[in-house]
């Protein structure tokens, strides 16, 4: 994804065109936090970002301002690194529990595995989502 949109401006990458309601930045922010939520929070345990990444970048919001080219350096670091973590943990067997999760789409995450194999679906969603807004900026 980040390959994708390597080439793009910071005015591009925060452009939300006609028709939608986010922008490209406030996706990548939004696949790292959904990461978080499904894999650790809902194993309770502590997400590994802040409360306030959380909060612009959780399910139902939308960027309420510009992000910064150094803002969206830490999200693209995140968007690389956290992946490499959860893997560390999994196979640390680090989640030993979970927290039944019913998504929007109607599949209900039950344990660890299942909300890894949603978090790979939900990225191909928003996958989608930046090649359609990469047309648009």
């Amino acid at each position: 994804m980040l390959a994708l949109i390597k080439n793009l401006s910071i005015d591009q990458l925060n452009t939300i065109p006609s028709g939608f309601k986010n922008n490209i930045a406030w996706n990548i922010g939004h696949l790292v936090v959904t990461q978080q939520l499904l894999c650790y929070r809902n194993a309770g345990l502590p997400c590994l970002i802040s409360n306030e990444m959380i909060e612009l970048y959780k399910k139902g919001t939308a960027p309420t301002k510009e992000i910064t080219s150094e803002a969206f350096e830490e999200i693209k670091s995140l968007f690389v690194s956290l992946p490499e973590v959860l893997e560390r943990d999994y196979n640390s067997r680090r989640f030993q529990q979970y927290k039944e999760y019913p998504t929007s789409t109607g599949i209900i995450l039950s344990d660890i595995e299942t909300a890894i194999g949603f978090n790979f679906f939900h990225e191909g969603i928003h996958l989608g989502v930046l090649m359609a807004l990469k047309k648009l900026v």
